[in-house]
């Protein structure tokens, strides 16, 4: 009798899974995206918590601000899956603002980074991203990892030691329970387990009731009283656009680092837009703003698998039902369990693959160089944007050294009707790192008088090449000869025609 056989369903590829239609067909992935939007939330409520602190204003801003950009994020940014909330690296920015002038400056400069973050959406910022080079990508990972593990180092000091064992024991679920089972994300085990623990056992330990008191009502309109004059806008906007580019800095990092972890594209342009919109929602529901969290994002994409908006989007909304409905039931969760969660995520988010002695063997030195600065600069500063700023620079600075090096000039003497000639062939491409030198690769004094400068196999960059060849030619002036330049391509003509004899640039 024949056995009737059923085709395998077809697996879904990495732009389907990020179908939230799909999703909520599918009760496999639906419930993926839910536990995961469950365990951000729960590791998010700390956070905001200590960020808050860190501004200096109410726990409820920090919370408030999670609620909000999570939400908000989840209609309108370029990335699904990706979590946005209230984060450190803005709250360093704005904290010496609240200091100075209160919180209706404070929100009232959340409000307008916000509207800078669109403006420079509009203005086509994102594309800037094609200009960070991977090995900065690999340092910001790498320094982002230590950042997330440094950050949890305080939760273990000074503590009960019964927090040893539970971290332990949280560490256990986390890294092994993946191993057995992914039916149930294992951070989310974690938290649960432990929780079961410390309160059954009535255990003395740190838990996230001791961080700071939870909200008992929801967000409601906030609109700053600052007088709408210049001195208020002198005031506010240093501190606004240093939030603006942070904000999209780190969140533009984190949407490039989850493509390459789930194998799929995001609109930059539509993120840096959304992050503004949702910074300007957020200031006027009270909050303190915020951008991308890396951290929690590879809590989501990572450690729970999720794919979608719908987990960003439920992040929010179990984040505000957990802190006004179940306040009192989160706030017995023991710091222990969301530390095992976070050492789990720097884990899993540092590239080891990029420090093993094969890869640093085969990877040229100024690669290798751009990453460690990258992290060195990062973690000292425990700025993200600082370290990718340092990195694209270290990285721009040895690529033109790199290149520079590559310009070569060949002299020979040639006749021409009896008439002898002195020809240069320039090869490479010239701009200011590699001009400086060409200067020096001619023979003025025993030339003839006649010198060719061959440039068929060259390329003029800037005003500093043709400020050279300005240079060359009054030298060659000095000695009664002439020099003619022969071979120069379309753009490197017309910009040889814009500048040449104009910039007083003989030596």
């Amino acid at each position: 009798m024949a056995t009737k056989t059923t085709a395998a369903p077809p697996v879904p590829t990495p732009e389907e899974r990020q179908s939230v239609l799909r999703t909520l067909k599918s009760p496999r992935l639906l419930k993926t995206e839910v536990l995961a939007g469950l365990v951000v939330a729960l590791a998010l409520i700390p956070e905001a918590i200590a960020f808050s602190i860190i501004a200096g204003v109410d726990p409820r801003l920090g919370l408030f601000a999670s609620f909000t950009m999570a939400v908000s994020i989840a209609f309108l940014g370029g990335r699904p899956a990706m979590i946005s909330a209230a984060t450190g690296a803005i709250a360093l920015v704005i904290a010496p603002l609240v200091a100075s002038h209160g919180i209706d400056y404070f929100i009232a400069a959340v409000i307008m980074a916000g509207i800078f973050q669109v403006l420079l959406a509009l203005l086509g910022v994102a594309k800037l991203m094609r200009f960070i080079p991977r090995q900065v990508m690999v340092g910001f990972v790498n320094a982002l990892g230590i950042l997330i593990f440094l950050s949890q180092v305080p939760e273990l000091l000074g503590v009960p030691w019964l927090v040893y064992p539970l971290v332990a024991l949280g560490l256990l679920i986390v890294f092994g329970l993946p191993r057995l089972t992914t039916a149930v994300p294992a951070p989310l085990v974690a938290i649960v387990v432990l929780t079961l623990i410390t309160v059954l056992a009535s255990l003395a330990v740190p838990t996230v009731g001791d961080k700071g008191q939870l909200p008992e009502s929801l967000p409601a309109l906030f609109f700053p009283d600052v007088p709408l004059n210049l001195e208020t806008l002198q005031v506010l906007f240093p501190y606004a656009l240093a939030m603006a580019f942070v904000g999209l800095l780190e969140s533009l990092m984190t949407a490039k680092l989850v493509d390459d972890v789930t194998d799929t594209r995001s609109n930059k342009t539509r993120e840096s837009w959304g992050q503004g919109a949702a910074n300007i929602i957020t200031g006027f529901f009270g909050g303190m703003g915020g951008c991308a969290m890396i951290g929690q994002t590879m809590i989501n994409v990572k450690a729970s698998g999720a794919r979608t908006r719908i987990s960003t989007f439920l992040a929010g909304v179990f984040l505000l039902i957990l802190v006004v409905v179940l306040g009192d039931i989160v706030a017995l969760i023991p710091m222990a369990a969301l530390v095992a969660v976070m050492i789990f995520v720097s884990v899993a988010t540092f590239d080891w693959h990029s420090i093993k002695p094969a890869t640093l063997r085969m990877m040229p030195k100024s690669e290798t160089t751009v990453m460690l600065a990258t992290v060195v600069v990062t973690v000292a500063t425990h700025n993200l944007a600082i370290g990718v700023g340092v990195g694209v620079l270290t990285a721009m600075v040895l690529f033109a050294n790199r290149v520079a090096h590559l310009v070569t000039v060949e002299r020979r003497l040639e006749e021409h009707f009896g008439v002898q000639i002195a020809k240069y062939e320039v090869n490479g491409e010239l701009f200011f790192a590699s001009s400086n030198d060409l200067y020096t690769q001619f023979d003025y004094a025993e030339d003839p008088d006649r010198v060719v400068i061959d440039m068929h196999n060259s390329h003029l960059w800037d005003a500093s090449t043709s400020a050279a060849l300005d240079a060359i030619g009054a030298k060659y002036e000095k000695y009664g000869k002439t020099v003619e330049i022969e071979g120069l391509n379309a753009a490197s003509l017309k910009m040889r025609e814009r500048l040449g004899g104009k910039l007083g640039g003989g030596h």
